[in-house]
């Protein structure tokens, strides 16, 4: 709409205010039209459609192709009644629309606008502005945004408990965008990736599998669609999932794709699954107003069809009223891993599973249990018969935001804690469906919509390397040590190696953050190594051949070498400081053990004299230690002044030996508790 210029007529003027006043009330029916198709559109999840309406609602001009409403009339609108709650209502619904369709970079801005609202319908507008703008990676900001919110929001439900989630996973992802994962990303670049979502790949032989909601080239049928008092009658969107294959290597940029015949008649089809043995596979259905549920189709080679009509599996996994979906047969093709919201779960999506028995039937589904699900939704297994590893995706846990992939160890009855995969392998959007492309999985395919404004594409991903090794020895004996145990650990994963006869530890790691590598062995002092990000960083490979550990037995002493005293007194030199910094690192290295700490003298003076010195310079070394940090109750002092001498003060023939009396004037430690 063109502006007013200063020297109009007042004729004019006039001319073009009833013009206005005319649009004025011409917009207010269509803007009530507008209002009533997006509310049908939203409550029959039609997102995009309900945004483009609510979007035209609130534009005062129909050809606007942008989620901007201009200026003046956002601020005119706020300020009347009850063009002002219906301003409101349009705005908060619009960002509603636009997040649940993805769009986080254009719900931002209308949630920023909806967070100003007082009616306290709109409060959680805080809490959704808050999380697109962590979608949009301004994790800082989202921090900020989510406290705001908590300050404000007056009830202790689930929403504070996820916003605080939401403020420790910001957290974590500022933390991940410092030191990242090994890991190189591409998009796949063939017809695999086009027009809307494309998922859920999975191999099968030479063929590539996966799910698309493509356009299928035809307008469909007409729909009514009801809400409320209302009701549309629109063309079926001709994005329909459906599965794919391709022929041809899938990661080369010129493949054929077509539509396979895993689908029932008026159904859409995702994320199929194939047996081990060829014959069987297993893939999600469903109809516009349907639920999900998990088809079984059966192979027909010598058929017209490649795939038989895809049947319905029983009660044991589709429970009636309620989403089973994402089917994946282990690599062993002895369980059926699912995700559905049916009762018994822990929240929203959880994993399940089935055993698949000889004859190919189903066993009760089980629930894989509070280890790996959580109150939100969990999704999309991988599992591997041959490590034991599950990868599976999750908004529930801390991570980089939306859909996470997390990885466990387990055998069905018992699992270790899920780990965050961490960035870039998960990124602040969804990020879902793995499939390796070789035996070590060091190169997959994943789905994620990283890349794009509100749809999932395909991805490879391979994984790089950072290898750590040497070679342990007994500091003693220098003979390499077999059997010890070498732990290297980061902020969020440890890997354990069991040193082989010539002592030596390897480790292949893609990370190149901070790691602590620990040494231990029975009969030894552990021993620990820091490194820094900054020699991760600079180095393809590290070496540390010269790592040895100490043997020690309880109550057996050993000498620490060089430590010293200023003359005739406790006092610590200098150097001997450096010495003790020794049995400090031990004590460190080794927090559980408690050690008495003795000082001894040559047979030089009387003995009470001898005795208190020495009981003030092993007195002087405990209070060394506990200056630097060495907790005092795991410590105790004592003084033996010449009562334990360990060579000749004299020679033979009486004549003085200071060789024997050095040896005599020592500080020593033993270990009274591991």
């Amino acid at each position: 709409m063109n502006s007013l210029h200063i020297n109009e007529s007042p004729m004019k003027t006039k001319i073009l205010l009833i013009l206005c006043l005319f649009t004025s009330v011409a917009q207010a029916q269509f803007v009530a039209n507008n209002k009533r198709v997006a509310d049908v559109y939203f409550q029959n999840k039609e997102y995009y459609a309900a945004a483009v309406y609510y979007r035209k609602a609130l534009t005062p001009t129909i050809d606007s192709a942008n989620f901007v409403v201009p200026f003046g009339f956002a601020e005119k609108i706020k300020e009347e009644s009850p063009k002002k709650d219906e301003f409101e209502y349009c705005t908060y619904q619009l960002a509603e629309a636009l997040r649940l369709y993805k769009n986080f970079g254009d719900a931002e801005k209308w949630y920023s606008t909806a967070t100003e609202f007082t009616n306290p319908k709109y409060i959680l507008s805080g809490f959704w502005y808050a999380e697109t703008l962590r979608s949009n990676q301004k994790f800082n900001d989202a921090i900020a945004a989510f406290n705001a919110f908590l300050a404000k929001y007056p009830l202790k439900d689930d929403y504070v408990t996820k916003a605080a989630q939401e403020i420790a996973s910001c957290k974590f992802a500022l933390y991940e965008l410092r030191y990242p994962r090994m890991y190189r990303f591409d998009r796949l670049k063939n017809k695999a990736n086009t027009l809307g979502s494309n998922y859920s790949p999975t191999l099968k032989g030479a063929n590539l599998y996966f799910s698309s909601s493509r356009p299928t080239g035809g307008t469909g049928k007409k729909e009514v669609l009801t809400g409320n008092d209302a009701k549309v009658v629109r063309k079926e969107t001709p994005y329909l999932n459906a599965v794919y294959v391709t022929s041809g290597n899938p990661l080369s940029e010129e493949v054929t794709v077509k539509k396979t015949a895993i689908e029932g008649k008026d159904r859409e089809s995702a994320a199929p699954s194939f047996h081990p043995n060829g014959r069987v596979a297993y893939v999600t259905s469903w109809t516009t107003q349907g639920n999900k549920k998990i088809y079984q189709v059966n192979a027909t080679p010598d058929a017209a069809r490649e795939w038989s009509e895809p049947v319905e599996l029983g009660s044991q996994i589709n429970v009636r009223g309620f989403n089973s979906m994402q089917p994946f047969v282990t690599t062993d093709g002895k369980y059926l891993i699912f995700s559905s919201d049916r009762p018994g779960g822990s929240g929203k999506f959880d994993l399940w599973y089935a055993q698949i028995l000889i004859d190919g039937a189903l066993g009760t589904a089980v629930n894989m249990g509070s280890t790996i699900n959580t109150p939100e939704n969990d999704e999309a297994p991988y599992y591997n018969t041959a490590n034991k590893r599950l990868l599976f995706s999750s908004n529930g846990r801390v991570g980089m935001g939306g859909l996470d992939f997390f990885e466990t160890d387990g055998d069905f009855s018992n699992w270790s804690e899920p780990r965050n995969m961490g960035f870039p392998f998960n990124s602040s959007k969804d990020d879902l469906y793995f499939t390796p492309l070789n035996n070590d999985e060091s190169e997959a395919l994943i789905s994620s919509d990283r890349e794009s404004i509100c749809c999932l594409e395909i991805f490879v991903v391979k994984k790089n390397f950072l290898v750590i090794q040497g070679n342990l020895f007994d500091c003693t004996t220098l003979k390499p040590l077999k059997d010890a145990v070498v732990t290297l650990a980061d902020s969020v994963q440890q890997f354990k190696f069991t040193t082989d006869e010539l002592g030596k530890y390897t480790f292949s790691v893609n990370s190149n953050r901070q790691f602590k590598l620990t040494a231990d062995k029975d009969k030894y002092f552990s021993k620990i190594l820091n490194f820094s990000y900054a020699q991760m960083a600079l180095k393809d490979t590290l070496f540390s051949p010269e790592l040895c550990l100490t043997p020690f037995e309880i109550d057996k002493p050993i000498v620490l070498k060089n430590v010293l005293y200023e003359f005739n007194q406790a006092t610590l030199t200098e150097d001997s400081k450096e010495k003790m910094d020794y049995l400090y690192t031990i004590m460190v290295d080794n927090p559980t053990i408690e050690i008495e700490l003795s000082a001894h003298t040559d047979s030089k003076g009387s003995e009470a004299y001898n005795l208190d010195l020495s009981e003030r310079r092993a007195k002087s070394c405990v209070d060394y230690l506990v200056g630097k940090g060495i907790a005092q109750n795991r410590m105790t002092s004592r003084g033996y002044g010449k009562t334990r001498p360990i060579a000749p003060n004299e020679l033979p023939n009486g004549k003085d030996n200071p060789e024997g009396r050095a040896l005599n004037r020592r500080t020593e430690f033993k270990v009274t508790k591991k």
